[in-house]
């Protein structure tokens, strides 16, 4: 197996360097992340500019770039050959429902979406006790027992770990994303120059969070696994939209 690991917090983060340690014997593992925290970049790419991969003493490879920009250059001729999979995270914090729209976490794993294996990316809904150990265990279990090839090509699973000990989960579900309420207001501060800033608010509770739904299962103590996809196409719209889009320009 030869993997790609990637995340979003930075090269330095602890959850990639648990990762790393608990994979590392599985294959050939290579690291590929941004040199610094990317959080909320979504599927950025880096186009004004060329990007500077180093490799660092322990022999992880950083990019100042974003994580889509770690990814695509690995896959895509860095390194010359091929990798199985990706396996981006542990993020320091839950990607749950409309959380996957933003995170460069669940971004770095769509963008190994053309590899062979099941792209994985995996986040630990930290309360502060950061069980990471707990997250990479569920992923080596994961590819050890290599269930996940036998999903349809390109999907993506999005991972989230409640954070406790690996003897107090309560089991593994699989989900559909559920959604949050809107998100709270940008709060404004003053710079020190007077100027007026903005910091993003913070993101809006679960409202649609019921059984069924990632949010019910990590709170009910459950590995979340949620399979999802690149098409956002609207299929139940089709209807609708053709009937008003074939009078457009009569």
């Amino acid at each position: 197996m030869r993997l790609l690991l990637s995340n979003d917090d930075g090269v330095t983060a602890p959850g990639l360097q648990i990762l790393y340690e608990t994979l590392k014997d599985l294959g050939e593992v290579v690291v590929v992340a941004p040199d610094r925290d990317h959080s909320g970049a979504s599927n950025a790419l880096t186009l004004s500019r060329p990007l500077y991969p180093q490799t660092l003493a322990n022999g992880f490879h950083s990019v100042d770039g974003t994580p889509t920009d770690c990814v695509h250059l690995a896959v895509n001729g860095l390194f010359g050959e091929e990798f199985d999979r990706i396996v981006s995270g542990i993020n320091t914090h839950a990607n749950l429902g409309d959380d996957v729209l933003y995170s460069g976490t669940v971004a770095a794993a769509v963008e190994g979406r053309f590899l062979a294996g099941t792209a994985i990316a995996v986040s630990l809904v930290n309360e502060g006790r950061e069980h990471y150990d707990t997250a990479a265990r569920v992923v080596r279990w994961l590819l050890e027992q290599r269930q996940a090839d036998t999903l349809p090509p390109r999907t993506i699973l999005n991972i989230n770990v409640p954070d406790r000990p690996w003897s107090d989960l309560q089991g593994v579900r699989v989900t559909r994303l559920g959604h949050r309420s809107r998100s709270g207001l940008p709060q404004k501060v003053i710079c020190p120059r007077g100027k007026e800033r903005y910091w993003i608010g913070a993101a809006g509770a679960g409202d649609d969070a019921g059984p069924g739904t990632d949010f019910h299962a990590v709170e009910e103590g459950c590995v979340s696994i949620t399979p999802i996809q690149v098409d956002m196409t609207r299929y139940d719209a089709f209807s609708a939209a053709t009937d008003w889009s074939e009078g457009l320009l009569k």
